[in-house]
């Protein structure tokens, strides 16, 4: 009797979406990274080809789930822009995050935040940003060969991939887009709007209490000012 032997079937290598922490250890840290991720997801919101994510698990190396990290913001030109679990870069035409940016925390380390330096150098990251926001201090890094070096003066710097102005005050970090509009908060964002709005009425009402005004005039003295008496009706 011959005794076929199965082929043996491929295990399905698993690859965690979340570990289980928070995506930040106090309001201050996540603030910075909502400001950011936000406002580059507005800025580049015409582009489908740039994928933008906050706190997602980055995987460079197929079958290696160990080998990750997760920017507190990254983003990824030539993309779609698109729901994801994670991004396995294999199926990602192979293409790394080229800028990410970390938050600090008070419960960051020193040899955390080296490992994750070592870790987009090594597998590809262009530009790589570390804001501390309890310093106000902003370190940026830029690729340079297959080494990440430190930009001697970021205070001005414009970042090569996204345009964007970085500009430390005594007292915080400002980040401009390339048109000059500043980075805001949500809550900014809303007051610009609702300001935006009661400037829009306010406009309004002054061309209604003028069109009155002018409805009252007779076709002579309206003609006299040049104005075709049925543009007010």
């Amino acid at each position: 009797m011959v005794q076929q032997v199965k082929p043996e079937t491929a295990t399905e290598v698993i690859y965690p979406e979340s570990d289980g922490k928070p995506m930040a250890d106090n309001t201050k840290q996540f603030r910075w990274i909502v400001i950011i991720k936000e406002n580059l997801e507005i800025l580049f919101a015409l582009r489908d080809d740039v994928f933008i994510a906050g706190d997602l698990f980055w995987y460079p190396v197929k079958g290696n789930t160990n080998i990750k990290q997760a920017p507190d913001t990254m983003v990824v030109f030539g993309r779609q822009k698109c729901d994801r679990g994670s991004y396995k870069q294999w199926e990602e035409a192979d293409i790394p995050p080229q800028v990410v940016f970390e938050i600090l925390s008070p419960g960051n380390r020193t040899k955390e935040m080296t490992n994750k330096l070592l870790f987009y150098q090594r597998y590809g990251v262009e530009e790589y940003y570390i804001y501390d926001p309890d310093k106000n201090e902003l370190t940026g890094l830029v690729g340079s060969g297959n080494e990440l070096e430190v930009i001697e003066e970021i205070n001005g710097w414009v970042s090569p991939r996204l345009g964007v102005r970085f500009q430390l005050t005594p007292d915080t970090l400002e980040i401009f887009s390339p048109s000059g509009q500043k980075f805001l908060t949500p809550v900014e964002m809303n007051q610009l709007r609702e300001q935006e709005t009661q400037r829009a009425d306010r406009e309004f009402q002054k061309r209604e209490q003028l069109a009155e005004k002018l409805r009252e005039l007779s076709p002579e003295q309206l003609a006299t000012l040049g104005i075709n008496p049925e543009l007010l009706e």
